[in-house]
C-alpha cells in the first residue's frame, strides 16, 4: 500500500543493476500487491471451508498455483497497457514500460507461470480450482485489460469481478465444490473494489486523463465520483451485513462488519465535502485494512464461534 501512494505522489524507485536488479524488476511485473491480496482471500475461504487450519500441503499447492497464476495476469497486463503505463506517473516505472524486460521475455514468462500454476493446481489441488483460477485469469486478460479499460468509465465495476474470483478457488481447493460463504467473500470483493479504485482514481485523475483511460472522475466528473463512491460504499456495506439475517454467516461476522462497514461509510461520505484529496487518500488505506479484517471477521466466524 505504501509504496502505491508513493508511485502516485512521484516516488522514483531506486536505480537497479545485475542479477538482483533483473530478479526485482520480474518480480514487479507479477504485480506482487495485487497477489498478496488474492491470497490473502484464498486462504481465508480455504480456512472458511475446512473450519479451521487446512491441510498444509494443499493451503501450500493452492497458494502457489494461485500466485503463479496471478503473476502471469499481471505480467501480461503489463504487456499489453505499457504504451498507456509510459504515461503515468503511477505506472511509468513498471518493468515493461521503461524497457528493463521486453514484451517477449514477459509474454514467455506469463506464459510459463500460467501453465505451471494452473498444473499444480489441477495436478495437486483438484480439476475445479485449476478451472477457476484459469477463468479469473482470462476474465482479467481479456475482458478487463484487453477490452473494458480503455473503453467505458464501467471498466472497474465490471472488471471487478476477476479479483473476486480467489476465494471460489480457496473453497473450491478445499471442498471440492462452491458454497454460500465463498459467494459471501466474492460479493464482498466484488463490490468493494469500485470505491477502493475509485478513491485512487481521484487521487491520480490527472495521469488517467493524460494516458486517455476513461476513469469516471475523468469521464463524469470529481463530484459525481464522490457520489457513486458514497452509493457503491452503501451498497457494499448493505449486502455485507445481510449475510448475517440471511444465516450465511453468523453474529461475530455481523457485529464485525457492522463496526467495519460505519468506518467505511464515514470515509466514503466525507470525501464528498472535502475540496482535496485527503480523503480519498484516508478511504484508499482504509480499503486495504477493511477487506482484510472483513476476511479475518468470516474466518473467525466460521472457526471460532
Amino acid at each position: 500500500m505504501s509504496s502505491t501512494l508513493a508511485r502516485v505522489d512521484g516516488a522514483t524507485p531506486a536505480a537497479r543493476s545485475g542479477l538482483g536488479g533483473t530478479l526485482l524488476d520480474y518480480y514487479e511485473l507479477t504485480k506482487p500487491r495485487i497477489i498478496y491480496l488474492l491470497l490473502i482471500t484464498t486462504l481465508a475461504a480455504m480456512v472458511m471451508a475446512a473450519r479451521g487450519v487446512p491441510p498444509l500441503l494443499l493451503t501450500l499447492w493452492t497458494l502457489a498455483g494461485g500466485a503463479l497464476s496471478a503473476a502471469s495476469a499481471g505480467a501480461i497486463n503489463c504487456v499489453w497497457d505499457r504504451d498507456i503505463d509510459r504515461l503515468m506517473t503511477r505506472t511509468k516505472f513498471r518493468p515493461v514500460a521503461r524497457g528493463s524486460i521486453s514484451a517477449r521475455d514477459a509474454l514467455i514468462f506469463a506464459a510459463l507461470a500460467q501453465a505451471i500454476g494452473y498444473a499444480l493446481l489441477f495436478g495437486l489441488v483438484n480439476p475445479l480450482a485449476a478451472w477457476l483460477s484459469l477463468a479469473g485469469n482470462v476474465y482479467y486478460v481479456v475482458i478487463y485489460t484487453m477490452w473494458l479499460k480503455r473503453i467505458t468509465p464501467l471498466n472497474i465495476v465490471i472488471g471487478g469481478a476477476a479479483g473476486a474470483v480467489p476465494p471460489l478457488v480457496g473453497w473450491a481447493a478445499v471442498t471440492g465444490h462452491l458454497g454460500s460463504p465463498a459467494f459471501a467473500l466474492f460479493a464482498v470483493i466484488f463490490l468493494w473494489t469500485p470505491p477502493h479504485f475509485w478513491a485512487l482514481s481521484l487521487m491520480t485523475n490527472v495521469d488517467y486523463d493524460k494516458a486517455g483511460i476513461p476513469m469516471l472522475p475523468n469521464v463524469r466528473g470529481i463530484a459525481h465520483t464522490k457520489r457513486e463512491i458514497m452509493i457503491y460504499s452503501l451498497v457494499l456495506v448493505g449486502v455485507s451485513l445481510a449475510f448475517f439475517p440471511l444465516h450465511v454467516l453468523g453474529p461475530c461476522y455481523g457485529g464485525c462488519a457492522l463496526i467495519l462497514g460505519a468506518v467505511f461509510l464515514w470515509d466514503a461520505w466525507k470525501i464528498g465535502g472535502d475540496p482535496t484529496k485527503r480523503y480519498a487518500r484516508i478511504l484508499f488505506k482504509y480499503s486495504l485494512l477493511y477487506l482484510a479484517l472483513m476476511c479475518a471477521a468470516m474466518v473467525a466466524d466460521r472457526v471460532i464461534v
